[in-house]
C-alpha cells in the first residue's frame, strides 16, 4: 500500500465534495442528517472556504495506491488562539481502506507538514473515531497530550505538539 496525501487545488476539489457524501452517511450514525429528495446530502457548510482562504485552510485528498481513500481539511487557527495553531476539521477514510494503516500514516504526515499545536475533535458518541484518535495521537506523541470536552456537547477533544 503507497499512501500519499495532496493537497487539492480548486479545479479538483470535485473529488472532495463527492467523498464527503460518504462522509456524511458515516454521519447518519451519529447526527440527525438527512438526504433530499435526490437522495443527495447538504453541501458541506463551509467548504468552498478550503479553496478561497489560501494559507489558512487546506483541503487535502489521501490516496492509496493512487486511488482516492478519503481527505483530511486542516485549519490554521487565528494567531490570538492560546490552545492550537491547527484544528483538524475533518478526517474521513473511506471503510475499504481502514484499519489498512493509511488513517495512520495520513495523519502523521499531516502532524509533520504542519508542526505545532493540535486540536483534534470527535463526535461525543463517535466511540471508534475517539479510540483511532486516542491511540494515533497517544502513539505519535509518546502520550503526551491533554483532552477537553466541550462544556454543552460533550465532545471530546485532544490537544498535543507536533
Amino acid at each position: 500500500m503507497n499512501m500519499q496525501i495532496e493537497l487539492v487545488p480548486r479545479e479538483r476539489s470535485q473529488v472532495i465534495r463527492h467523498l464527503m457524501q460518504f462522509y456524511l452517511y458515516d454521519f447518519t450514525k451519529y447526527l440527525n442528517i438527512d438526504v433530499d429528495s435526490n437522495g443527495v446530502f447538504p453541501d458541506y457548510p463551509g467548504l468552498e472556504a478550503f479553496w478561497t482562504e489560501e494559507g489558512r485552510k487546506f483541503p487535502f485528498l489521501i490516496t492509496s495506491d493512487g486511488a482516492p481513500a478519503g481527505f483530511a481539511l486542516v485549519e490554521k487557527t487565528e494567531s490570538g488562539s492560546k490552545d492550537n495553531d491547527y484544528y483538524l476539521t475533518e478526517f474521513f477514510v473511506l471503510q475499504k481502506y481502514r484499519r489498512s494503516g493509511v488513517g495512520t500514516q495520513a495523519a502523521y504526515e499531516l502532524f509533520k507538514r504542519f508542526p505545532g499545536r493540535w486540536k483534534v475533535t470527535q463526535v461525543r458518541n463517535n466511540v471508534i473515531a475517539q479510540a483511532f484518535w486516542r491511540k494515533i495521537i497517544g502513539d505519535y506523541t509518546g502520550g503526551r497530550f491533554r483532552e477537553k470536552f466541550h462544556p454543552e456537547l460533550g465532545n471530546p477533544s485532544q490537544y498535543f505538539v507536533t
